[in-house]
């Protein structure tokens, strides 16, 4: 079983937050305070000679229609976000991901944020593996990956 560090770690000696509700009588107010360094850096843990995140686009092949939709997807993003590094549009399966696909890296916290929800509502029926590079690349694609639509089972031995 992993150890983890506690999330509350450098807050022990930190005020109490308070349990008021807001007006819309559902959230907890939280107390003004410092911008998280996070919206701008990748916390400690990212490997700093790599991007920060990989985008996985996958598509059936088989598939007229959506093998249509992934390549027009493809293009969209290349025309709407030329500053983040877009891998060719593979046909077949490569490397660990079942099916066809194609990547898209991003390389701080606001690309990451605007990719996805970019990808939320215009992904179509692709689904998408999204997965931090924090040097190890098999709990990169397992345990810390999220997933947009269907759950693929990913050939992960040779990520071992």
């Amino acid at each position: 079983m992993a150890q983890w560090q506690s999330p509350l770690a450098g807050y022990e000696n930190a005020e109490p937050l308070p349990d008021t509700i807001n007006p819309d009588g559902k959230s907890l107010y939280n107390p003004p305070g410092p911008k998280s360094d996070a919206y701008d850096e990748f916390p400690k843990g990212f490997n700093p000679n790599k991007n920060g995140f990989d985008f996985h686009i996958y598509y059936i092949p088989s598939s007229k229609e959506e093998t249509q939709y992934a390549k027009e997807l493809h293009e969209r993003i290349r025309r709407e976000f030329p500053e983040l590094r877009i891998y060719r549009f593979w046909d077949k399966p490569v490397g660990p991901h079942p099916t066809a696909m194609f990547e898209v890296n991003v390389f701080d916290p606001h690309q990451t944020g605007t990719l996805f929800s970019w990808l939320a509502v215009n992904r179509g029926p692709c689904d998408v593996l999204i997965h931090p590079n924090t040097g190890d690349a098999y709990r990169d694609h397992t345990e810390l990956a999220t997933w947009m639509g269907r759950r693929w089972p990913l050939l992960d031995k040779m990520l071992k």
